[in-house]
Order: C-alpha cells, then sequence, then structure tokens
C-alpha cells in the first residue's frame, strides 16, 4: 500500500445501514475511495450490518456500480481487493443478537492479526430513531475496551433543540465527545475545507474581511429540481432543517469566526461557536419564504401537486434569511442565506461583496466581489475592475480566476465523505459538530421554525418550478445591500468551458 498511510493497520469499520442508500451511494464508495487512494489500509476489516437477509456477494453487487475508478484497469483491480475486505452480518437493530454475531467476527479478526490496541469504528448509516438503539447494543457488546472506538452519526442531529438536546442526554452517557463525530458532509467539501485556509492565510483578504470594507455577504443554495414523490418526507423538514440549519450555517460560521489560535481540532470548533454566540435572533420579519408551484408551461408539477402532500401545507421550499452578528467584525454588515428547491440552476455558493470605491475619478464604478463556488465546478473568483483594453481610458469588469478544474487537473480531489472518513479513521474532529456548537445553532432556529410551523404559520410566497425564486428576492437583497450588476456589464470569457459562468445580474 502507499506510503500515505497515517492510521493504525487492522482496523475494522462496521457500517450499519448497510443495505440502504446512503450506504451503498456515499459510505462504502467513500471508503473505496481512499482505498484506492492509499488512505485506507489493505488490513482493514469492513463489515455491513442491516436487517435485510443478504450474504457477503449480494451486498459486494449492491456496492460495486457505485465504485469510482481512476486509472482504469489498475482500479478495476483495486475493487476486487477491496471488495474483499467487505462481509455482511444479518441482525435486528434492538437485539443482542446480531450484535452477539458481530462481536464475534470482529474478536476472530483481532485475534488472527494479533491486535493488541483494537480499532474500531462504527458508521450509523440509519434513521435517527434507531440512533440511541444501536448506540446502546454498541457499549453492551462491541466496544473496545481497552482500544479505541469511534462512532459517526449523521444528520439530523435532532428535529428542534429540544429533541436535539435529548438525543444528546441519551448518547453522552454511552461515548465521550472525542469519541463521537457528527457529520455534516459539507465540512468535507474541498472549497469549504479551503476557508480557513484562504481567509487567514491571505493578508489582502484578511485586511479586507470586516465591516469597514464589506458591503454584504451572501450564502446561496440551489437546487434545479423539487422534491419528486418524497414531498410526505420532505413535509415534515423544509428547506431550513434540510440545508440551512445544519450545512449552510456550517459555511457561515467558517466564513464569519475569528482566527483560531492553531489548526487544533479544538481551536477551530471554539471559534465556531463563539461567533455563533454573537449572532442576533432571527427576526421573522426579515425572511423571505416560498414555495414552488407549477412550471409556467405547465411541464413540472407544484409541490402542492405531490399526492404525499397534504393540500394545505405550509412547507417551505425557499427560504432567504437575514442574519446579524453583533461583534466588531461583523456589526452592520447584511449577511443574507437562501435556500431553495425547484430552482432554475443547481449551485451552492458563497459572494462577498465589497463597498463601493470612493466616487472622484470613478463614476458609477462596479463593486468588486468575491465568489466561491463550492458545487458544481469548484472556483473561487474575484470581479475587479481593469482599464478597458486599447487607447479608451473607460473601465470593464474582469476576474482573478481560480477553476479547480483547469488549475488542478493532476491533484485528486477527494468527496465529503472520502475526506470526512479518512479525519475519523485518524481522530481528527477539526471538521465535525461539537455538543455545545449544535446546542447554539438549534436555540438560532427553533423560534424560526416555531413560528413558521406554528397555528398562525404565514403564507409561502408561490414561485414557477424552474424560476429563480420568489419574485420578491430581487427587491429582499437589494434592501440587504446587494448591488446587482447592469446588464450586460459583465461577460465571462466565451472561450470558458464552464457554462455555469454565466452574464447577468447575478442571483
Amino acid at each position: 500500500m502507499s506510503k500515505h498511510v497515517a492510521f493504525e493497520d487492522n482496523t475494522v469499520v462496521t457500517v450499519f445501514g448497510a443495505s440502504g442508500d446512503l450506504s451503498k451511494k456515499k459510505t462504502f464508495p467513500a471508503l473505496f475511495g481512499l482505498f484506492r487512494e492509499g488512505y485506507l489500509h489493505d488490513t482493514t476489516k469492513i463489515i455491513g450490518y442491516a436487517r435485510s437477509n443478504l450474504s457477503d456477494d449480494d451486498l459486494r453487487e449492491k456496492i460495486k456500480p457505485h465504485l469510482k475508478t481512476r486509472n482504469g484497469k489498475e482500479d478495476e483491480g483495486k475493487i476486487e481487493r477491496f471488495l474483499k475486505m467487505v462481509s455482511y452480518i444479518s441482525g435486528p437493530y434492538d437485539e443482542n443478537q446480531g450484535y452477539e454475531t458481530l462481536k464475534t467476527e470482529i474478536e476472530k479478526f483481532e485475534k488472527e492479526k494479533g491486535v493488541k490496541q483494537p480499532h474500531r469504528l462504527f458508521y450509523f448509516a440509519l434513521p435517527p430513531s434507531v440512533f440511541v438503539t444501536v448506540a446502546t447494543q454498541i457499549k453492551k457488546l462491541v466496544y473496545a475496551k481497552n482500544g479505541i472506538t469511534r462512532v459517526v452519526v449523521e444528520k439530523p442531529f435532532g428535529h428542534d433543540l429540544q429533541s436535539s438536546r435529548e438525543l444528546q442526554e441519551k448518547l453522552s452517557p454511552l461515548f465521550t465527545e472525542e469519541e463521537l463525530f457528527r457529520i455534516d458532509h459539507y465540512l468535507g467539501k474541498e472549497m469549504v475545507k479551503n476557508l480557513v485556509l484562504y481567509r487567514f492565510g491571505n493578508t489582502f483578504l484578511n485586511a479586507a474581511w470586516n465591516r469597514e470594507n464589506i458591503q454584504m455577504v451572501q450564502i446561496s443554495f440551489k437546487e434545479p429540481f423539487g422534491t419528486e414523490g418524497r414531498g410526505g418526507y420532505f413535509d415534515q423538514i423544509g428547506i431550513i432543517r434540510d440545508v440551512m440549519q445544519n450545512h449552510l450555517l456550517q459555511i457561515l460560521t467558517l466564513l464569519t469566526m475569528e482566527r483560531p489560535v492553531s489548526f487544533d481540532p479544538e481551536s477551530i470548533r471554539d471559534e465556531k461557536v463563539k461567533v455563533l454566540k454573537a449572532f442576533a435572533p432571527i427576526d421573522t420579519k426579515d425572511i423571505l419564504i416560498g414555495q414552488y408551484a407549477k412550471s409556467e408551461d405547465g411541464s413540472k408539477p407544484g409541490y402542492l401537486d405531490d399526492e404525499t402532500v397534504s393540500p394545505e401545507s405550509k412547507c417551505v421550499t425557499f427560504a432567504a434569511l437575514g442574519f446579524k452578528i453583533h461583534n466588531e467584525r461583523w456589526d452592520g454588515v447584511p449577511i443574507v442565506m437562501r435556500a431553495g428547491k425547484a430552482l432554475n440552476e443547481g449551485k451552492v455558493e458563497i459572494r462577498i461583496q465589497f463597498k463601493a470605491v470612493p466616487s472622484g475619478i470613478f463614476n458609477d464604478i462596479p463593486n468588486n466581489e468575491l465568489v466561491i463556488r463550492v458545487q458544481p465546478n469548484e472556483a473561487i473568483y474575484l470581479k475587479c475592475n481593469s482599464k478597458t483594453p486599447g487607447l479608451a481610458t473607460t473601465t470593464q469588469v474582469t476576474e482573478l480566476d481560480l477553476t479547480y478544474s483547469s488549475r488542478y487537473k493532476d491533484y485528486w480531489i477527494p468527496e465529503a465523505y472520502e475526506a470526512l472518513i479518512r479525519d475519523v479513521l485518524i481522530g481528527d474532529h477539526s471538521n465535525f459538530v461539537r455538543d455545545d456548537e449544535l446546542d447554539v445553532s438549534w436555540k438560532l432556529f427553533t423560534p424560526l421554525l416555531n413560528y413558521l410551523e406554528g397555528p398562525d404559520a404565514p403564507q409561502p410566497e408561490l414561485y414557477p418550478y424552474g424560476s429563480r425564486g420568489p419574485k420578491n428576492l430581487i427587491k429582499y437583497l437589494e434592501d440587504h445591500k446587494y448591488v446587482f450588476e447592469k446588464e450586460g456589464l459583465y461577460q465571462w470569457p466565451i472561450a470558458c468551458p464552464d457554462d455555469s459562468k454565466t452574464s447577468s445580474p447575478k442571483m
């Protein structure tokens, strides 16, 4: 194996919920990606556990189509080697029987390998309703008493502040905070992981990262599809719980926190908690909510057309929320987080718009803007003003562009789950949610959710499937000091192969 291996040999990884979509499409492919690149030792034992009646070969056949190759035949050979590392146990989640079989298999493997200090990782690709049940059984029967136990829990971490605290109260007697890894896959995305280094590793940015220079901050999440028959499930969650209280808030804390004293995991998480505590309560009068309706051409159904959704549902499928941070760096800077389904495109990006250049020799010159595109096609570009080539003295908007696909062609950029599972294997908590951070984030969002889901919940504004969102969105952003480009003022180079870079006003 590669010299990259940086953790114990003979690790045992148990994936609970191994027959489900999450493990099939994300967990096992991530483990293979690490193995393919030399970051998972070939002495690792991988055990799938679920209630489904499957054989070892059945599980291997389920996951094989989702394992990605990079180097043709060489990687095809790695797939076969990886699959031999995978076995399966069928058993209930709430009875001893299956866990006793699991214990026997783990201990047999560790004895054969002569393991002195067991290293066991348990991954919960499970619904939250069985988190505590499975955690209890692990602690009782397969916990590594003389070794290392690590437990990975997928979101959602509760439904609101009360349920989050109840979940934590039940898990904390079983596992220490050091043993528990609450995974939010956005923290494993390349551009999100880059935020700390990009902000604090560049003097020109760090010096301007404050209320004296920044006009407004915007984080947007856009999906080009609706609930597609899963409306009944989504109706209990809504867009705020789905992506805003977790994924986008994680991005926002990294954007706004103060510089940590080191890259030590607790130093980073301390700063995230500190800035979260400076957030003002979300003002229910400073929000824009929407629900998608049928597309303008009638080809796509509205949210309420889903048979699994109540005709009276006020579920929010689009939200724009205003945030205020009461500290020296951010006081007075408007911050907008917005997310929606059934929009005109799919992307996640951060926009930092800087204040206008003072008037004088310039007349109506556009604002600088730093754009960090998290997905798709990772990129960082700074929109700046430059002289128009030739004899003219006029200016035009151009860009300083770092598009990853062209700049880093020969680099392996890990998928989010690959990066995070490796962090778990080496015990790095930097990119995982700490218990007090989770508590503060739910404190921030629960009053808003109670308002939107209470007996006097407001009616969301309807917007057509495939549109940019509610018609009042432009005014909402302008009210938060976002300055739109004049039509035709800015154009990406025609030759640019990335068609997601378009002229516009941007939204």
